[in-house]
């Protein structure tokens, strides 16, 4: 069993900054890509940041400059750290990561999202 759990969802005002963790836990062997997306009321989810196991990072272009993901292998999480945050960026955030378990079987996991509002 694998789980991600993520923290630090909360309501700022814009311009305030924000820090998003996820921990991945269970039988893992390895961990590949990992993520953030968010999902706005009304709209489909999109991908906000990835990161490689290698560390190469991707990032939406509306973020782009204002985000950054980083990720620590050994502790198996991976964290963004949202700075100059608009009420755009509104949303539920959540975590995804390409898990191998120790049976040797790759799949694609998500974690329970958390709120992120951002208003005055």
């Amino acid at each position: 069993q694998v789980q991600l759990v993520e923290s630090g969802g909360d309501l700022v005002q814009p311009g305030g900054s924000l820090r998003l963790s996820c921990a991945a836990s269970g039988s893992i062997s390895s961990i590949g890509t990992m993520g953030w997306f968010r999902q706005a009321p009304g709209k489909q989810r999109e991908l906000v940041a990835s990161i490689t196991g290698g560390g190469r990072t991707n990032y939406a272009d509306s973020v782009k400059g204002r985000f950054a993901i980083s990720r620590d292998n050994a502790k198996n999480t991976v964290s963004l750290q949202m700075n100059s945050l608009k009420p755009e960026d509104t949303a539920v955030y959540y975590c995804n990561a390409g898990i191998t378990d120790r049976r040797g079987f790759w799949f694609d996991y998500w974690g329970q999202g958390t709120q992120v509002t951002v208003s005055s």
